[in-house]
């Protein structure tokens, strides 16, 4: 499992959205991203939807996300 502490355009805090992964300085959880994308959405639409998420931010996320798929799994 990726460890998302790692990325550093995400954050997560007890004390905001129920300590979920979001992205920095907004209260947008990264699931929203997923979610989106997997019902059809572009990344510009998703931008459009979410003014506070930055394009950088969502890059460096799927970056990120595509980078644990490429790790081996141990056996």
């Amino acid at each position: 499992m990726k460890d998302w502490s790692n990325c550093t355009e995400v954050e997560h805090r007890n004390d905001r959205v129920s300590g979920v992964w979001i992205f920095r300085g907004t209260r947008v959880p990264v699931t929203s991203l997923f979610e989106n994308l997997e019902d059809g959405a572009t990344v510009d639409e998703y931008l459009e939807w979410f003014p506070g998420v930055k394009r950088h931010q969502v890059e460096a996320v799927l970056e990120f996300a595509s980078a644990s798929l490429a790790a081996p799994v141990a056996a």
